[in-house]
């Protein structure tokens, strides 16, 4: 039988069967498996510390995939430590360290990430969106939306926790998984990936706390970690003993929860920080905060009342705002920073690659970049900010070519021409969020 219909099975068996624990799955981590996973390796990834890239891994890879499996079952198998970088986050000063684990490393997350999803997406609620088969950041978008929309919404609790994949507490991470998993091999697996550890200065450091760095596992146990500490609380404690209507929405980390009330909204907040100490995580009380937001705030600020306050999720900056019918809606627009990021970052890159390569060479290139912005911020209402986006490209690819030499190589109208032949994509919306009526 083929992994994947072996991994049908058990999501079929985990959907039927809530309390079934599964007891063995650690053969499912079998040559045939990693195989099919190495398939899925991107080709142009950085190697981790062992220098190895995919294709000089995949150029023996039988026998790779044989010499693993025997270190596997002789209880020989260790993850490398990660090879640790840091990135700059979108609008900060400050970088965020990410982890590149070794081509044999990815292979074994792969599968077990693979593994875990087939059970646990079975039991995670409605109400998590990030990193999971057939949800996406624009359905959570969406469902604010519609909250915001047709419930009796006033308030919204913005939660921020700090260095949450940091945090993360193996102690508690190990319950949830032994709330469905009982395989010792399976489990010891996980344990060696938690303590792998990573190379920072040339040293080893050692994990005591937190998920894997840029782990390909580290979504789903992170999903798994708040499914336990947050998502199952909320429904089963804290939205019967809610006064009025509460609704949370989450992707990943980065959640929200809207209420009807203020005193719900400022409870949540005050319960959620004694829940998560419990799990040993912490709110980051500058960036935690409750606004008024949604229908009647709007209407108060129509009659004088102070304007109505804005919040960011999940890349957006989401407000209030008036139809051309003069009733409320909701929008939604690039935010600030991520549209300044996403300028910043494609300037650097044009001027990396303005005298490396041939026009024609990274033009499709900067169209692939383009499309990838729109395809994520095209959504309904923010049309202002893709076009802002565009302008910006347009004259910043302009810009560059004429750097190119001390002498300028094309003025605007021999620009123009060229992008009648080879033009640039066009700001569309891709995601429609107007799929119930915006006013009642």
């Amino acid at each position: 039988m083929r992994a994947q219909d072996k991994l049908r099975l058990i999501a079929e068996k985990a959907g039927k069967d809530k309390g079934f624990k599964f007891s063995s799955l650690i053969h499912l981590i079998n040559e045939e498996s990693l195989s099919w996973c190495f398939g899925e390796l991107k080709k142009d990834k950085a190697p981790g510390i062992d220098g190895v890239s995919v294709e000089e891994y995949g150029a023996n890879l039988e026998a790779n995939l044989k010499d693993l499996i025997a270190r596997m079952k002789a209880n020989k198998y260790r993850p490398k430590p990660v090879k640790r970088v840091f990135i700059p986050k979108p609008g900060k000063d400050e970088k965020r360290g990410l982890g590149i684990p070794s081509v044999e490393d990815k292979l074994v997350q792969i599968m077990m990430k693979k593994i875990l999803e087939a059970i646990y997406d079975q039991d995670f609620l409605d109400l998590s969106y990030g990193f999971r088969p057939n949800k996406n950041c624009h359905q959570a978008v969406n469902r604010l939306d519609k909250v915001v929309m047709t419930k009796p919404i006033n308030c919204i609790a913005e939660v921020d926790v700090e260095k949450f994949f940091d945090n993360v507490c193996h102690y508690w991470l190990l319950r949830g998984l032994e709330e469905r998993i009982v395989d010792p091999h399976f489990l010891l697996l996980v344990r060696k990936f938690l303590k792998a550890g990573f190379i920072d200065g040339g040293e080893i450091q050692k994990s005591v706390k937190g998920t894997p760095q840029g782990g390909i596992i580290s979504p789903v146990l992170s999903n798994i970690y708040l499914h336990y500490a947050l998502d199952l609380w909320f429904e089963r404690k804290f939205k019967p003993e809610s006064k009025g209507y509460v609704e949370l929405i989450r992707y990943a980390d980065d959640f929200l929860a809207c209420c009807e009330s203020k005193h719900d909204a400022d409870e949540f907040l005050v319960q959620l920080e004694a829940r998560f100490s419990k799990f040993k995580l912490n709110l980051s009380k500058e960036k935690t905060s409750v606004i008024k937001f949604g229908r009647n705030a709007w209407k108060a600020y129509q009659k004088g009342g102070e304007r109505v306050a804005t919040f960011n999720f999940l890349g957006f900056t989401h407000y209030c705002k008036t139809s051309r019918k003069g009733k409320f809606i909701m929008g939604h627009k690039t935010s600030k920073q991520k549209l300044s990021f996403a300028l910043s970052e494609i300037n650097l890159w044009l001027k990396k690659v303005r005298n490396m390569f041939l026009l024609k060479d990274w033009w499709r290139v900067l169209k692939a970049k383009i499309i990838g912005h729109y395809n994520y911020f095209g959504i309904s209402g923010n049309m202002h900010c893709l076009g802002q986006f565009s302008r910006s490209v347009w004259w910043m690819v302009f810009k560059w070519i004429n750097r190119r030499s001390q002498k300028k190589s094309m003025n605007v109208a021999k620009y123009q021409k060229h992008l009648d032949w080879n033009p640039l994509p066009q700001p569309r919306i891709y995601h429609d969020m107007y799929t119930l009526s915006p006013s009642r």
